[in-house]
Formats: structure tokens, sequence, C-alpha cells
């Protein structure tokens, strides 16, 4: 297949709507792969780097996007696994919203059997996501009792069925009847809606939790560490109610619990590129087997993008919110 001249990406600035234009096409690196992108995964650090508030990484492109898929179009020296032609989804350190982008080799992964493009194109920020933080820092096990916040977003809907494939005792909070719903048909044995229960009361009536996936922040810090059982594990990937929490650690220590954090994006590419290896054995089979399953929640034209974001920060999507670069 012969490269545009030129293509369309997705631009953003402060305060401003998101406008389509046009652009060079990428150029690609040692490593590095280019995809002729089919469909693109709209995730919330678009929406903080958007903001200002969560810049690319030294280097990463500008361009809003951290996950793809596509075809393979062109590869750099010193590629070995791919060629033109081959169907990949791939982690991305940025340029995802444009129709076509760079990858590093180790962070592309072939597209499962039997999904559509716009379902691989959800996997690679929440499963690499899920796997790095729920099953390596926080070290979840089989009959480990698993509380996600957030269970009906796209991160939520990954890590209910991951846990539930590993085989934990999977708990999960969400805003309405509807979504917690979702989040039982998904694996979840129980769904609090936290805007009519307190999960603290429901998760101690239910024997504590070992592994908390936390995105919320703020006064739930406290509450989790409240609800853990001895050698309890948080893990905090975002603060929705913000990054500050007055805290007593006292339960902290006496139970030796441990409360962490990281972010995806700023990982090095071979410490991403080792993860995909995990992902690729451990989850694909998962996926395979039709224990694992991206849950779509929308679908949008690249030249709706704007309406995408809209979308996701207002909060009512259950699943993950895709675009598509044929519109």
């Amino acid at each position: 297949m012969l490269k545009p001249q030129t293509i369309r990406k997705v631009a953003h600035a402060p305060d401003r709507p998101l406008t389509l234009v046009e652009d060079e096409v990428p150029h690609i690196g040692p490593g590095e792969i280019l995809i002729r992108v089919e469909a693109a995964g709209v995730n919330r650090p678009d929406l903080m780097q958007r903001a200002g508030l969560y810049p690319p990484p030294p280097g990463a492109p500008t361009t809003l996007g951290l996950e793809a898929a596509g075809e393979v179009v062109e590869v750099g020296p010193g590629v070995t696994r791919w060629r033109a032609g081959d169907k990949v989804t791939a982690l991305l350190a940025g340029g995802g919203y444009a129709e076509y982008a760079v990858a590093h080799e180790g962070c592309a992964l072939p597209i499962p059997a039997g999904l559509s493009m716009i379902e691989a194109a959800a996997l690679p920020e929440t499963v690499f996501t899920v796997w790095a933080n729920v099953f390596e820092s926080g070290a979840l096990k089989p009959g480990e009792r698993f509380l996600v916040h957030g269970g009906a977003s796209g991160i939520g809907t990954t890590a209910i069925q991951m846990a539930k494939a590993r085989g934990a005792r999977v708990f999960a909070t969400a805003g309405d009847e509807a979504k917690c719903k979702l989040c039982e048909k998904l694996g979840a044995e129980r769904a609090i809606n936290y805007r009519a229960e307190d999960f603290e009361t429901v998760m101690r009536d239910a024997g504590g939790a070992d592994v908390i996936l936390d995105m919320v922040g703020g006064p739930y810090v406290q509450k989790n560490l409240n609800i853990l059982n001895e050698l309890g594990r948080v893990v905090m990937i975002a603060f929705l109610q913000g990054p500050q929490a007055e805290l007593n650690l006292m339960r902290l220590m006496l139970k030796r619990l441990t409360l962490t954090g990281s972010t995806l994006r700023s990982r090095a590419t071979a410490e991403k590129a080792r993860i995909a290896r995990e992902v690729e054995r451990h989850v694909w089979p998962w996926i395979a087997a039709g224990k694992v399953k991206p849950i779509i929640d929308s679908v949008f034209p690249l030249t709706e993008a704007e309406a995408a974001h809209q979308r996701l920060q207002a909060g009512a999507h259950a699943g993950k919110i895709v675009l598509t670069s044929n519109g």
C-alpha cells in the first residue's frame, strides 16, 4: 500500500474545540512501525492532555491518542516481528487520533481472532493498565477479593473481566443501576451504586477487600484503607475527586497495607514492551477463550472527536469510546 502525501489528524488547543487538520505522514525510526489507523481508543488521559494537565513525554507525538488498531504499512530498521500488511493493535506514546500513527514494535500485538478493529483498538491502554497495576503492583491472586472503582468505565469493565478470569472474587462501584447491572453481568458478584450506598459499609459486610483499583482518589483513599484486609493493596491510577487526601495511617501500619500508584505513559518503551509480552502471554488466551472482551460504549468518526470527548467528559458512557478514521 502506497503512503499518502498528507494525512488527517485531530488537533487540539486550550479552550478550543477539537478540529481536523492535514499534516505530513509521521516518520518512523529504528524499531518502529507505521500503522494505517482504522480505529483509536478514547481515554481520560486524552482529556487531561487536552487541558494541559498531562503533557506527552519528551519526543512523543503531541497529537492525542494512546492506542490504535490498524494495518502495518512500513517497518523501520531493526524491526523483526512485523511486516507490511500485518494487522495489529498497539499502545502508543501519542498520535492515535490520526489516519497514520507510529508505534514501537514491542508495544504492538496481533489482533485477537474474532475481534473487530474497533474492539481491538479498545484493548491496549486498558489491558496494559490493568495488568501492570492489578496483577503486577497489586499482585491479585485467585480467591482474593478485588474491588474496582468506576466499574463501568473502560478500565473498570476490563478489570472486572480480567480479575474474574484470574479466579478472584470481584466487586465494583458504579454511578447508577444500569451500570451496576453491567458490572454484575461481566463478573462482579456485587456492584455498589455509590450514589445510593456506602461502599465502605457494603465491603466491610462482604468481608473486606484484598486489592483495590482506584481512579477516584480524594475521600476514597481513607475509605479504601478502612476496608482492606491484612496485607491488602490499593493501587491508584487516577484521582477524579482530587489528588489530595487526609489519611489516618495507623490502619495502614497495623494491617501492613500497601498504598501505591502509577502512570503508564511515562514508562520507558522497554518496560511497556515487557508488559506487552505479559499481556500477550496471559490476557490474549483469556480473550481467545471468551473470558475477556472489550465493551464498546460508542463509536465516532474522526471528524466527531469533539463529540466523543464530550461523552467521555459527561461520564454517561459504559465501556470504551472509539474513533474510526473512515469519517
